[in-house]
C-alpha cells in the first residue's frame, strides 16, 4: 500500500502508538508535532490523508483545517480530547471527515483511515463519467476534484464536492438525505441529521455568490434534494 498519511500531533506517546499502528498496515507515515510544520509538508508533498490534533501548541487544529481547505480537499481526521456534540459538528462542518476522541484505540483509528480512503476511491470511480455528462452550467474535473459553475471554479470542501457531484451525476433525480449521507459521508460517526442540510445550504450560498440569478439546487421538503437539468 502506497498511501501517505500526515500525522500532526504534539503528544509523543500518542504519536508513537499511531505511527506504529499505521506502519503495521504499510502506510507511509510522516509525523510533525507543530501545525505549521505539518502544513509546510502538506503544501510540498502528496498526502492521501491527514490525522490532525485539535489542541496543537502553535495553532488550533480547527483553524489549521480551515487553512488546508482553502487549497486542498485531502481527507482530515481530527484527534481531540473534546467530546461534546458542538465540537464534533464544528469540526465536520469546516471540512473534517471524521472525529476521534481521546483516548482511542490506534487500531480503530487505522480502520477509520482505511474506510475513508476506500470511500474516496469509490467516489472517484462513481464520478469518472461526469466530465462529459455535466450540464452547460457546470463543469466537473474528477481528477482534481473541482467543480466549476458558470465558468468559475467553486471552493468546495470534500463533503460539498461529494454532494454536488452526486446530484450532477443524475440531474432532476431527487436524492434523500439518507442516500446522500450513505454515498458521501465516510462513517456514521461523521454524519448528523443536519449534516446534509448544512452542506446543501453551504453549496447554495456558493452558487449564489457566483450568480445570484441562478439557483439550480432544489429542495423537496420532506423528501430530499435535486439539481435542475440545464
Amino acid at each position: 500500500m502506497d498511501e501517505t498519511i500526515l500525522l500532526i500531533e504534539d503528544e509523543t506517546s500518542i504519536a508513537d502508538n499511531v505511527i506504529y499502528a499505521l506502519k503495521s498496515d504499510n502506510f507511509n507515515t510522516h509525523w510533525f508535532n507543530l501545525g505549521n510544520q505539518g502544513l509546510e509538508f502538506l503544501n510540498n508533498n502528496p498526502v492521501n490523508l491527514v490525522i490532525l490534533d485539535v489542541g496543537l501548541p502553535d495553532i488550533n487544529g480547527f483553524e489549521l483545517c480551515k487553512i488546508i481547505r482553502q487549497s486542498s480537499d485531502v481527507p482530515i481526521i481530527f484527534l481531540t480530547a473534546r467530546e461534546s456534540e458542538i465540537d464534533r459538528v464544528v469540526g465536520l462542518e469546516i471540512g473534517g471527515d471524521d472525529y476521534v476522541v481521546k483516548p482511542f484505540s490506534p487500531r480503530e483509528l487505522v480502520a477509520r483511515v482505511k474506510a475513508i480512503l476506500r470511500r474516496r476511491t469509490h467516489q472517484n470511480m462513481k464520478t469518472t463519467e461526469l466530465d462529459s455528462a455535466s450540464s452547460c452550467l457546470f463543469k466537473v474535473d474528477t481528477h482534481r476534484r473541482k467543480i466549476s459553475f458558470c465558468g468559475e471554479v467553486m471552493k468546495l470542501t470534500a463533503y460539498q464536492f461529494g454532494v454536488l457531484a452526486l446530484l450532477l451525476s443524475q440531474p432532476e433525480r431527487v436524492f434523500s438525505r439518507e442516500q446522500l449521507m450513505d454515498a458521501v459521508w465516510s462513517s456514521e460517526q461523521a454524519s448528523f441529521d443536519r449534516s446534509v442540510d448544512t452542506t446543501i445550504k453551504q453549496i447554495r450560498a456558493k452558487l449564489k455568490a457566483i450568480d445570484c440569478r441562478l439557483q439550480p439546487l432544489t429542495t423537496h421538503r420532506g423528501v430530499g434534494y435535486s439539481i435542475e437539468k440545464t
